[in-house]
């Protein structure tokens, strides 16, 4: 489920660049044929396309064609597998990669990309498709707008694997792509994870076994759309056993690292987070539409408006409450210390939203009791179980459903924890007390924090809230 990183350092032979040197006057008369038909590539570092595919025709490799992807496979004929149309949903996700990084794709109408989908390696080679300076690679490779990659078994995961590999493709050619590894491998992940939609009218997408249309969803909704990917449950796994991965642990990933699912995991994790989060947004397009080099992490941690320690805490909060479909716009946290609770002060909990700040802050080891009222939406449960049933709850939750251990719909208030050097604990939200009323004694010198038991992916269709009273209240 791993595949190495491209090197962009190694060498990259091809058909033009061996053979033209060998023969100039021969060399110039066939640059110009193929300019003739389109085939040169866009980009003086892009391969030429039409050599690679007249060899995969020639050793009876199965070809399919699209605007921006050729691919070529030896994977036999399996009826209803959809292979045929992978380079139709290239097509649409070319137009999604131009909109991220603010390119026309008017203007790179003749960008060509070449792709190998294998079972046997040595058909490959034997056919001067696969050279001998291509690392042995587990799941897959990209060479400029050139891939490789290893059949699979779940139809998802081969179509993401495909995706993945042409973003590597398209930023290696189309934006000179020489980043850090985590932003490399991180915004392929990104801009490869989808969904089939069934039954959307696209004009560019032809019937499919699929039958559906691509769409984008950087955050998976469902891990029914993202079969094999896994990179959610890796970072749950590697948060429960202590070893989820800070931001700047991933920002320092050797390239090396990129040979295990964790690493990533936490790639996309934190590309994902700064490309969504509202506080980090607009800030990261713009770094984007920049020169895409080794100097990226450090004109991101380098700006006037970076703070290292939030930006730390807040991708703690993502990975430690990460869930499909997460929400970050509901979801992103007021971090403001709050005043001292010195008397009976309240707090309107939203539904809607995750963890909200309180406003108040309580000393290590005092007593608070509280009180919660109110009634709100929780949803509604499925169509299939009861047609327009919405589901409302009060601050002890609704035992109909449970998530994370804990009644769907019940509050809970929580401090935030910051382990000390040494410490082997994540950071994250610690619960102090939880449902309608009771007391509880504050863990740490800190702002409490309240929300509804929710997954972050279903927030936006609650309504209403809670009002809860906080009462510091003395030792007997």
């Amino acid at each position: 489920m791993t595949k190495n990183a491209p090197d962009n350092n190694a060498p990259r032979p091809c058909f033009l660049h061996v053979w033209l040197p060998c023969c100039p006057l021969m060399a110039w008369l066939l640059m110009l044929i193929l300019w003739a038909l389109r085939c040169v590539p866009v980009a003086a570092d892009e391969i030429a396309i039409a050599p690679l595919v007249a060899s995969a025709k020639r050793a009876g490799l199965r070809v399919f064609a699209g605007t921006h992807l050729t691919l070529a496979t030896d994977r036999a004929v399996r009826e209803g597998d959809g292979i045929e149309h992978l380079p139709q949903l290239f097509d649409q996700a070319f137009t999604e990669w131009c909109a991220h990084f603010n390119l026309d794709p008017a203007k790179h109408a003749q960008w060509q990309a070449f792709g190998c989908l294998v079972v046997d390696r040595e058909r490959f080679r034997t056919a001067g498709l696969l050279p001998a300076v291509v690392p042995d690679f587990a799941n897959g490779f990209c060479d400029r707008n050139r891939f490789w990659m290893m059949d699979q078994s779940s139809p998802a995961y081969r179509r993401h694997l495909l995706l993945h590999e042409g973003v590597h493709a398209f930023t290696l050619t189309l934006r000179s792509l020489d980043t850090p590894p985590w932003y490399t491998e991180g915004i392929a992940e990104y801009l490869a994870t989808h969904r089939i939609v069934a039954g959307r009218s696209d004009a560019a997408q032809s019937p499919s076994a699929a039958n559906g249309a691509f769409e984008s969803t950087p955050i998976p909704f469902v891990a029914a759309d993202v079969e094999q990917l896994g990179r959610i449950e890796t970072i749950r796994a590697l948060h429960v056993a202590n070893r989820a991965p800070a931001l700047a642990d991933i920002f320092n990933t050797p390239s090396a690292d990129h040979h295990n699912l964790g690493a990533y995991a936490g790639s996309w994790a934190a590309v994902a987070m700064l490309a969504r989060h509202p506080d980090y947004a607009r800030a990261f397009a713009i770094l984007e539409r920049g020169p895409l080099d080794q100097t990226f992490t450090t004109r991101l941690t380098g700006s006037a408006d970076w703070d290292a320690a939030r930006a730390a805490r807040d991708f703690a909060a993502f990975t430690a409450e990460i869930d499909y479909g997460y929400d970050f716009s509901r979801s992103a946290i007021d971090w403001s210390p709050g005043l001292p609770l010195a008397q009976q002060r309240a707090m309107a909990v939203a539904g809607n939203r995750g963890w909200q700040n309180s406003g108040w802050r309580v000393a290590e080891g005092s007593r608070v009791s509280f009180v919660a009222t109110g009634r709100y939406r929780i949803g509604s449960l499925p169509r299939d179980v009861l047609p327009a049933a919405v589901l409302e709850s009060e601050a002890e939750g609704i035992s109909l459903r449970w998530y994370r251990g804990r009644p769907l719909g019940k509050l809970l208030i929580a401090q935030w924890f910051q382990p000390t050097t040494g410490d082997t604990a994540q950071p994250g939200f610690r619960v102090v007390a939880e449902g309608a009323s009771g007391s509880f004694i504050a863990l740490a010198d800190s702002t409490l924090y309240c929300k509804v038991n929710e997954p972050p992916g279903e927030l936006a269709d609650n309504a209403g809230g809670l009002s809860v009273d906080l009462v510091p209240t003395p030792e007997p």
